[in-house]
Formats: C-alpha cells, sequence, structure tokens
C-alpha cells in the first residue's frame, strides 16, 4: 500500500514540473499568436473603405507601429503595452502607452511635409480652422477655450503635440531631422520664440515606438505602408507576408530561454513535492524524540538535489518541445501538439533514459526495465488522463489539471500493482509468459535436488587439495526411518521481478 502510494506521488512530482514547462511554453507562443492575429484583424478592418490609400497610409501606421510592438513585447516577455486609441480630441495622442508615454503619428508624402504637421504651432492650428470654418471673427484666447487650453498657460509659438513623441515613416526621417535643423538655425535668428517648438519636435522625433526595456516596434516606409494600405482596403493583408507569425519570430534563443525559464520553476515545484515528505518525517521524528536523525537530514539533502535537477531537465525539455512544436518549427502537423501530452512524454522518457543507463550499468535487471517502463507509462497515461478531465469538468480552476493529474496517478499507481498481481497469478497458474513479459524458470532449487538424493557440485566451495579416509562405525550407524514430515509439495511462485519459479 505504501509502494504504490509513493510510486504514484512520485510521477505525479515528477510530471508536475513538466506539465508547468509546457504550459507556460504553450501560454506563451499563444501570446505571440494572438498578438501576430490582433494586427492582422486590426489593419483588415479598412476593407471596403473608400478612403484613399494616401490618406489611409496614416491610420494603418497607427495599428502596425502599435501592433508589431505588442508582438515584440510578447516575443520579448515584456510587461510594456500599446493601445491605438483612435481619439479625434485637439491635439489628442494617436497611440498610448502603459509606461505614460503617447505618441503622434504622421505620414506625409514627405519627411519635409510630415516635420511641419509635428511641428505646427496653437497658432498656425487656429489660422488654418478659423479660414476653414469661416469664423473670422473667433479670436485665439476663445479658440483656445473651446479646445479645453487655459489661455493663460499656452503661448501662440506653443507647439500643439507638446509632450508628444513624433512619428513618422522611417524614409522620412533624414529629411525630416534636416528640415528641423534648419528651420531652427534659421527662427535663432529671425523668430527665437520659434526655436523652441522646432527643437522639441526633433529631440521627440522617432520612426519607432521604443519601451523603457528597450522593446521596439518594427520600422515601415511610406511605400510600405501605401502597399499595406491597399491591401487593408480589399481585406488582403497576411500578416505572415509581413514577417509577423510565430514560424518567422520565434527563434532558437527564445526556445532556449522559455527552457530554462521553466526549468528553474520546475525544478522548484519538484523540489517541494521531493521534500515534503521528508520534511514531514524530520518533524514527526522531532516532535515523538525531540532531536532528528542525522541521516533522515543526509537524505533530505539528497532528496532536494536529486529533485531540483531532474525537475530543471524536465521543465527545460518540456518547454523547449512545446515551444517548438506549437511555434511551428515542427511542421504545421505538431502545431496543435497538447501541453499535456508533452509533459506525460518527457517524464515517461526520461525515466526511460535514466532505466537504461542503469540497465547498461547492471545495477537494474532486464525484467526490472521492462517492469519499470510499463509502470511509468500506465501511471502517467491515468494522470494524463485524470487531469484532462478534471480539467474539462471544472476549466475556471488554473490548478484543475495538476489535481486531477494528482489524482489519477494515485489510482493508476494502485491499479498497476492490481493489474500486475492478477498477471502473476494467471501466469502461476497457467505457466503463461504472458507475451514474454514474465520469465517462467523450470529449474528446481538446490534444496529441491538435495531432498530428492542429487548429488550437486559447487565447485566455489570444492577444496581439491583436502583428502580425507571413509571410516565406518557401527555405533554411529543410524537406519533410515519414514516420517512424513519427510515430504514436501513443490509449488510456483514468484521469486523475483515478473520472474516465476518453484518456492
Amino acid at each position: 500500500m505504501k509502494s504504490s502510494f509513493a510510486n504514484g506521488y512520485n510521477t505525479f512530482s515528477n510530471i508536475a514540473g513538466a506539465a508547468h514547462g509546457s504550459y507556460r511554453a504553450e501560454s506563451y507562443v499563444g501570446r505571440i499568436s494572438d498578438a501576430c492575429k490582433e494586427l492582422e484583424e486590426n489593419i483588415n478592418k479598412f476593407k471596403g473603405f473608400e478612403t484613399g490609400i494616401k490618406q489611409l497610409k496614416g491610420d494603418i501606421q497607427e495599428f502596425r507601429s502599435s501592433g508589431t510592438f505588442n508582438i515584440n513585447a510578447a516575443l520579448n516577455e515584456s510587461e510594456y503595452q500599446t493601445v491605438v486609441d483612435r481619439s479625434h480630441g485637439y491635439a489628442s495622442a494617436d497611440i498610448t502607452t502603459n509606461w505614460g508615454e503617447e505618441y503622434g503619428l504622421k505620414a506625409l508624402y514627405n519627411g519635409t511635409a510630415s516635420a511641419k504637421a509635428q511641428s505646427i504651432s496653437q497658432f498656425q492650428r487656429f489660422t488654418e480652422y478659423r479660414v476653414i470654418s469661416g469664423r473670422t471673427d473667433l479670436t485665439f484666447e476663445n479658440f483656445l477655450i473651446e479646445k479645453g487650453l487655459d489661455p493663460n498657460k499656452v503661448l501662440a509659438s506653443d507647439p500643439i503635440y507638446s509632450g508628444q513623441t513624433r512619428l513618422i515613416p522611417s524614409d522620412q526621417l533624414e529629411e525630416a531631422i534636416a528640415f528641423l535643423k534648419k528651420q531652427i538655425a534659421n527662427k535663432s535668428i529671425t523668430n527665437p520664440d520659434e526655436v523652441r517648438r522646432y527643437q522639441e519636435t526633433l529631440d521627440k522625433l522617432t520612426a519607432k515606438i521604443t519601451a523603457p526595456d528597450g522593446t521596439q516596434s518594427a520600422e515601415a516606409t511610406t511605400q510600405e505602408l501605401l502597399d499595406i494600405a491597399e491591401k487593408a482596403k480589399r481585406g488582403e493583408y497576411d500578416a505572415a507576408e509581413d514577417g509577423f507569425s510565430t514560424e518567422q519570430l520565434v527563434k532558437i534563443e527564445h526556445i532556449l530561454n522559455q527552457g530554462i525559464k521553466a526549468g528553474l520553476t520546475a525544478s522548484t515545484i519538484t523540489l517541494v513535492l521531493k521534500t515534503a515528505p521528508e520534511i514531514y518525517k524530520c518533524l514527526d521524528e522531532l516532535l515523538s524524540n525531540g532531536s532528528v536523525d542525522e541521516e533522515q537530514l543526509k537524505e533530505l539533502g539528497f532528496a532536494a538535489l536529486d529533485g531540483s535537477t531532474e525537475g530543471f531537465i524536465r521543465g527545460f525539455v518540456s518547454a523547449t518541445v512545446t515551444t517548438s512544436c506549437s511555434a511551428g518549427l515542427w511542421g504545421e502537423a505538431l502545431k496543435t501538439v497538447s501541453p499535456e501530452v508533452v509533459g506525460a512524454m518527457t517524464v515517461i522518457i526520461m525515466n526511460t533514459l535514466k532505466d537504461s543507463f542503469l540497465l547498461a550499468k547492471g545495477t537494474l535487471t532486464k525484467d526490472e526495465f521492462t517492469y519499470n517502463l510499463q509502470r511509468n507509462i500506465f501511471v502517467t497515461a491515468c494522470g494524463l488522463g485524470g487531469g484532462a478531465v478534471l480539467q474539462a469538468c471544472l476549466p475556471m480552476i488554473p490548478f484543475a489539471y495538476l489535481l486531477g493529474n494528482f489524482v489519477g496517478s494515485m489510482v493508476g499507481s494502485f491499479a498497476f500493482v492490481a493489474y500486475d498481481k492478477a498477471v502473476l497469478s494467471y501466469c502461476v497458474s497457467s505457466g503463461s509468459t504472458f507475451f514474454g513479459l514474465v520469465n517462467q524458470d523450470y529449474t528446481l532449487p538446490d534444496e529441491v535436488l538435495r531432498e530428492v538424493g542429487v548429488s550437486l557440485f559447487e565447485y566455489e566451495k570444492e577444496l581439491p587439495n583436502e583428502s580425507t579416509f571413509n571410516t565406518f562405525n557401527f555405533n554411529q550407524y543410524v537406519p533410515n526411518t519414514y516420517n512424513a514430515s519427510m515430504i514436501s509439495i513443490l509449488r510456483r511462485g514468484v521469486i523475483g521481478v515478473r520472474q516465476i519459479g518453484y518456492v
């Protein structure tokens, strides 16, 4: 009973770390995939728009810059995110971030035009508005009040996008910088009040979004934005064609990084599960005897070392395999591989490799190796099934799979013992080898052979150099008498792991 429970618990502790690694990897790839799908869906929402592509490219720039940033954030597991607000408020930001930075985007026909639009002043915008609206009697002060600004705090030369980072197409950046520098040089002589808005625009001018941790969006040229806008109007934009799919983004360094992170967490999980029974024993002895056995502390240390090392390997392997499969690096057929199956297979393979080494070393017999392999597959499969059932029944509970796996592993361990006993019982009575899984030994034991009068030669005990003369002493002669206890009935039974013989 205790052995079965220990085997089930040990199987669960092994699979817990591996399962965590698989789930972590699946979640990681899932976030990248979702970000790619979101980019594609947002751009294809412009399907059927009557707006020309030259005007539409500005809207495309907003979603592509924000979308590609979020994709790279998922790829690098960054905490930073961006949002396209689609706000139509006066001088409102086009893209906002969760680190407080705001981005205003312009994508006109060249760098000079985009730089002018990014550096426009409050008074320039007022003048344009008065002409367009026909409100010639509108004063600058009233204009600011209508826009929700304080006339006492806003100067006519202030840039309307003050404080925002100014984002333009990458191919326009060089021309825009040259224009702004020229304006700064000219205005410093002719109108120094205008210098500040051009300098602020120059300081905040960029072609990509950049977070404090270095995560960036993808740059885009004017032509690329025009091409995407044309596809968007037909609803034919494909993120994969633009270079944004898990197959293209996930590289070997990302896979190894996931493996290491999952391995460290799995190591901790396995360490706790492996040492928990030993800690309980130590506490029990401490409460009962007032002291702790030194040997128990040594066992606790070895259990911690063994558990953390194996846990790291299992977590690393399961995470790297799941990441590679889910990202599509091993083919389309394996993209939907179940993380539970990967975790279970990792445990079985790792245990088999370990037993294979012991078999080659001679520590484990062939029969013991076969027995362990069958038990690992059976118990792990039960744990896998238990986890899947409970997760399906309680999808809202995050640890439902592990709980179901624990119960399934325990049930599987006890069920395997019952199954093994039934197989051996059948083999004892029938003499079957059960497809070669049971070794039937028909050799009579030495004790039985001696009882029936067979003289055995034991060469290990033979002393050829010693010689003695047989003498007969009549007084020592005792005639053989019949005794019913001399008769023993042979029976067949289990004499080793999956071995049946005479006992």
